[in-house]
Formats: structure tokens, C-alpha cells, sequence
């Protein structure tokens, strides 16, 4: 059992997501940063949907009531047992009656904290994935409080090499100024030419409202191509007839702003998308926070596919070393 002495800045339980219900207006939910989610399960031998917990900004502290084998991983954080420092992305073994504590996120912005068996919650639709606009899964629907008390599963694999460390090269790359790659949107035509070059050629700032539904970016203003609105559509030169929005779509509201639509974001309305932010990169708008920089990447269907593929054997490897 773990017991949460303090609960970091909205903590909260994540799995792999909770799939099949995009449609009826359900996202999935899951690890904002899917690579250091299964890092964190690989280093700790846990299998790959094991949940892990989320924190953004600052970690929670745990008390562990049994031996456990832990592993923190995503953002750089002064983390310490009982006091004494600790290396992120290392697999190690805790004792009995240990008290677990992750600082403030010093570069990057989420952490995942691991246990081997993985965290307990109850199964919600599939998955143990919070997802918190609808106060479902996780602990009651919520960030971790404290007093919680959360139980561990039995999502593990083979035993892992105890102080095995993740090679730093292997790592998400954490600077203030990323490169994040978009594929043009269903209604990029509403765009003009000129918008959509000043979009791809231009900084955008990370802006303070950037949570799991989405991620606000500012930077040039975004002009729209004149037209008559469709029946169905608002009056408002960003309004479509509404569709649906695939994980990561860029809507821009009156062309003032990107708005990201992230794990937790909606799925579908009648905003105009601009493109939509690759899987991959994802994981890495995640750790980002206000007021990083943005350079935005134009790419197409075939990369995105081939850089998930790399993704996919990057986690292989990880899981590969940690048994070795």
C-alpha cells in the first residue's frame, strides 16, 4: 500500500488510455508523455499498461508501507528517499516504511512515478486512466489527495536490474524551445496562404492555460479565407460545420491563438483545424510549461506513422535493457 503524505500539483492515476470511445465523445485519456510513462514501467518491469502516476510541476510524496521497487522518470526533479537524493530514470528498491518524495520539476514539466505491480485503482470502461472533465477512474474521478491510500496491482513482467539506468541519450529531449511536428488540418482552406506560411515560419509562446485538455500557444494572428458560412456553421470566420478532432488538432478561435488539443481534449465541435500535432510529438509539447518557444514543423501522414513506429522500438529497447 502506498499512503500520500503530500499530493504534488495535481497528481493523478494514468494508463494507457482508455480506447473505443472517441465517438460518443469519450477521449482517451493516458499519460500525457507516452514515452516516459513506459519508461518508467520498463524500468520497474511492469507490463506495458501497467498505470503509472502523473504529476505537472511538482510530484507528490509517498509513503510506502511494503517493499516496493520504484521508478521516476519524465521531467528533471530533485527526487529523494527519506531524505537523500535520487536519481530519476534508475530502477530502484525501496524498503518497508520509506517516504518517496518528488520536488518541483526543475527542466520539463510531468513526472511518472512507477511501482513495480502497477498503481491499483479500479478499472473504469477498460482502463485506470483519470480523466478529470468527467470525474471518472483514477481515485474517484480525481487528482491524488492527501491521506489516499492507494493499493498496487500485479501488471509486472520479469524482475529488472536493480540500479539500472536509463542512458540520458535515450531520454525525452527537455529544452525551453522545441520543434513540434504538425500535419495540415481538414481545414487548413480556411486558412490564407500567407497564414499558413507565417504559421510554419514563425514562434509560438507557451501560454500559462496548458493542462491535459490543451495547450494555448500565442503567436502571429491567423487570417481566414472569405466565404459565405455553410448552413451549420456560426457566424464567426473559424466556424465549420462541426467535425471531429483527432488527438492533437490545432483549432484557432478567431485566428488569435492555437489552441492544442491534448489527452483529456475534446472530441469534435466547430472550430476550424488548422493540423494536427503527431503523436510523438505529443509526448514532448507535454513537457513543455509557460513560457516556452514553439516552432511549429510541417510534416505529413507517412512521417508521423514512421516516427510513431520509431517510438514503439525505442520503448522495445528500453524494456529490452532494463531485463538484461
Amino acid at each position: 500500500m502506498i499512503d500520500v503524505v503530500e499530493a504534488g500539483m495535481q497528481t493523478v492515476v494514468q494508463d494507457l488510455g482508455r480506447h473505443g470511445y472517441f465517438a460518443i465523445g469519450l477521449p482517451p485519456s493516458g499519460p500525457m508523455d507516452h514515452l516516459s510513462h513506459q519508461a518508467a514501467n520498463a524500468l520497474v518491469g511492469n507490463a506495458p499498461g501497467a498505470a503509472t502516476l502523473e504529476s505537472v510541476y511538482v510530484g507528490p510524496t509517498l509513503h510506502l508501507t511494503r517493499d516496493a521497487v520504484v521508478a521516476v522518470t519524465g521531467a528533471e526533479t530533485d527526487l529523494r528517499v527519506d531524505g537523500q537524493p535520487m536519481p530519476t530514470w534508475t530502477t530502484l528498491p525501496i524498503r518497508a516504511g520509506s517516504t518517496l518524495s518528488v520536488g518541483a520539476a526543475t527542466r520539463g514539466a510531468r513526472n511518472y512515478v512507477a511501482v513495480r505491480g502497477g498503481i491499483g485503482t479500479p478499472m473504469v470502461m477498460g482502463s485506470r486512466s483519470t480523466y478529470l472533465s468527467s470525474g471518472i477512474g483514477g481515485i474517484d474521478g480525481r487528482a491524488l489527495q492527501v491521506g489516499d491510500v492507494i493499493a498496487t496491482a500485479h501488471d509486472y513482467g520479469p524482475l529488472t536490474r536493480l540500479g539500472h539506468t536509463v542512458d540520458p541519450e535515450l531520454r525525452p529531449d527537455l529544452d525551453e524551445t522545441q520543434s513540434i511536428r504538425v500535419v495540415l488540418g481538414l481545414c487548413s482552406y480556411r486558412f490564407t496562404s500567407a497564414s499558413i506560411e507565417a504559421m510554419f515560419s514563425s514562434d509560438f509562446t507557451v501560454g500559462i492555460e496548458a493542462n491535459r485538455v490543451g495547450y494555448r500557444l500565442s503567436g502571429p494572428k491567423l487570417e481566414f479565407v472569405d466565404r459565405e458560412a455553410p448552413f451549420g456553421a456560426g457566424d464567426d470566420p473559424s466556424n465549420v460545420v462541426d467535425l471531429g478532432y483527432p488527438m492533437g488538432s490545432i483549432q484557432v478561435p478567431g485566428g488569435e491563438e492555437l489552441i492544442c488539443l491534448l489527452r483529456d481534449g475534446v472530441t469534435g465541435g466547430g472550430y476550424a483545424t488548422v493540423g494536427t500535432i503527431i503523436n510523438v510529438d505529443i509526448d514532448r509539447l507535454a513537457q513543455m510549461k509557460a513560457p516556452d518557444t514553439v516552432h511549429l514543423e510541417r510534416v505529413d501522414v507517412d512521417d508521423a506513422l514512421r516516427e510513431r513506429r520509431a517510438r514503439g522500438e525505442l520503448i522495445d529497447r528500453l524494456y529490452r535493457a532494463a531485463l538484461a
